[in-house]
Parts: C-alpha cells; structure tokens; sequence
C-alpha cells in the first residue's frame, strides 16, 4: 500500500462468495398422535367484534362437528398439513440438548419448506383424523370442551433447505431426530404453557 500526498491509502475490495444452500427430504414418522388446533377465522372475528364494541355478542351454542372440522389445516389442494413454522420451532428447540450450537445459530442456517399461503406441510395420514372431545380449563378456572383434530398414524417428508458450509448432513438429521422429543402441536412436551403431555413426537427413521 503507498499514498501519494495527501491522497486517501489505497485498500483491497472486499471480495464475498455467495453461501451455497442445499435442501434434503427428511421423513418424519409419529410416534405418539399429533392434535391439531388452528384457531379459526370466526373466533377471530367474534373477538375482533368483541374488542370494537361495548355490547357483548350473545355465545352461540358449539357444533362439534363444525369445531373439529374448523380446527384442522388444509391445504390449497385439500389435504391435512401442519405449519412447517412449527417443525422448525422444534427443531430450533432442541438445539438445548446438544453442546456447540446455538439456537440463534440455527434460526438463521436451517429452513423448512411449507406451501401455500399458511406455509403448511402435507401429512402423510394411514388413515382419517379422529374428533377429540377433551375439558379444559379458561379463565378463572372455569371448565369448557374444546373439539380438536387428532392424527393417531402420520409422518410427514419435510423439505429442509440448511447452509453446509456452516453444518453437516448427519448434523440437521440428527438435529430434525431430537426435535421430536419436544414435538409439535396440542399437549406435546415441549409446550410452554398449559397443558403438557405426551403427543405430537416423531423419529428419523431414515
């Protein structure tokens, strides 16, 4: 490097390599039910119109039927999915039970593929959901019936794009493997709050 007078030092341009990304198939295979709960477009009408008005809207009697069919995900072309945002939560979350990687680290390496616009991932179902009728507990203790979704036999094939040059193949498969232990969906493991149980795990089998 020489200067000449007054004349700014002359510096090398930096030079950046674009990050390469790969995307694998990842089979998924329950190992316990997975029940589903979306919240759906009505109740989040009747609490927008609760919030824009003083009168409270008279409570309308339940259609189980209509809340089991209401709390499922469907795609665009019909078929039973799940939020791939959900699959990548807990696999994110199981960056706890291994040492040398962070889960910051592994929001920003690792994606899951969904479709449509809810990002969904189509189940792979050995048979149709069946309806749950299960008590819960709301505000003040007070007790009311929700009607969910459960899928007693699925799997799914996830699409998973992820940066090589920063983790190996074995890696996110063993990364993808260990987030079923918390699982995904209504009382899984690793559920924050409320009720916790043992539905929604999965294995890597492949």
């Amino acid at each position: 490097m020489t200067t000449n007078g007054n004349a700014a030092p002359q510096t090398a341009a930096i030079t950046l390599h674009r990050i390469e990304r790969e995307t694998i198939n990842v089979r998924l295979t329950g190992t316990a039910p997975l029940i589903v709960h979306r919240f759906d477009e009505k109740a989040k009408q009747m609490m927008l119109d609760a919030q824009q008005t003083k009168t409270r809207a008279k409570k309308e009697a339940k259609d189980p039927v209509a809340l089991f069919e209401a709390s499922k995900y469907i795609l665009e072309d019909g078929r039973d999915g799940f939020p791939a945002v959900a699959f990548k939560a807990a696999t994110v979350g199981a960056c706890r039970l291994f040492d040398g990687i962070s889960m910051v680290t592994a929001k920003q390496m690792i994606r899951v593929i969904g479709y449509g616009p809810d990002q969904l991932v189509p189940l792979i179902l050995e048979g149709p959901p069946i309806m749950r009728e299960d008590t819960v507990r709301v505000g003040m203790g007070t007790a009311d019936l929700r009607y969910r979704a459960q899928y007693t036999e699925w799997s799914v094939d996830l699409q998973i794009q992820y940066v090589p040059s920063q983790i190996s193949l074995d890696s996110i498969c063993s990364l993808v493997d260990a987030g079923g232990i918390g699982g995904v969906g209504e009382w899984r493991p690793s559920s924050p709050k409320g009720a916790t149980g043992s539905y929604g795990t999965w294995a890597v089998l492949t």
